[in-house]
């Protein structure tokens, strides 16, 4: 789990909210409630990482409509839902909208601490992905124009033949531009450049 990672419970019922910050807390994780989904959305732009566990059924911005304002706002915190009997339809809904679990009241204790370490575990991982994802477009910015369409044309699978000729330019041009974007790229091989190619969706053409 991500190491500041924090559990933001919503839920309009005090006693619920009272309980969910106690087993949390006696688990180890660090726990900020709200009342509302507008109490959470004030404070939102805050708020750097960990996961949402939000009841469904709230006056106001229920569980949906906050997880397609957190859409709007790309906030990518993971939310679990909470239902009451019978909301399953609900909680399908949210997973449509992006939701990454539900959980049904009265819930299982170690059902809903397992549920939420999958999404502070998926935060953590999305966090890693993000920065990996940044630093390569970063490189990517280093790259000349002509850099560019030759690593379009490896990513496309051409040779360098094929690629000059697409680029009509000489096949020793494209090995030095080839080998420029392998030291600006970082990359130690040729799987090595697909793979960040792969990671940021570099599409021939692009």
């Amino acid at each position: 789990m991500a190491g500041n990672a924090v559990v933001h419970v919503i839920d309009d019922d005090e006693s619920v909210r009272q309980a969910l910050s106690f087993l949390l807390t006696a688990s180890g994780m660090a726990v900020r409630t709200y009342e509302t989904g507008t109490a959470f959305l004030e404070t939102v732009a805050t708020i750097q990482g960990g996961c949402i566990l939000s009841d469904v059924r709230m006056p106001g911005i229920d569980g949906i409509s906050l997880q397609r304002r957190l859409r709007e706002l790309n906030v990518k915190l993971p939310l679990i839902i909470m239902t009451g009997h019978g909301d399953v339809s609900l909680a399908v809904e949210a997973m449509k909208v992006g939701a990454v679990d539900f959980i049904e009241k009265p819930f299982d204790d170690e059902a809903l601490l397992n549920s939420i370490r999958s999404a502070l575990d998926r935060f953590s991982e999305t966090g890693r992905r993000e920065s990996e994802i940044a630093e390569i477009e970063a490189k990517l910015a280093t790259l000349s124009t002509r850099e560019k369409q030759v690593l379009d044309g490896v990513v496309a699978g051409q040779a360098n033949k094929m690629i000059a000729y697409n680029l009509d330019i000489s096949p020793r041009t494209v090995e030095i531009h080839r080998a420029n974007v392998m030291t600006k790229m970082g990359a130690n091989s040729l799987s090595d450049l697909i793979r960040m190619s792969l990671l940021i969706e570099i599409l021939p053409g692009k």
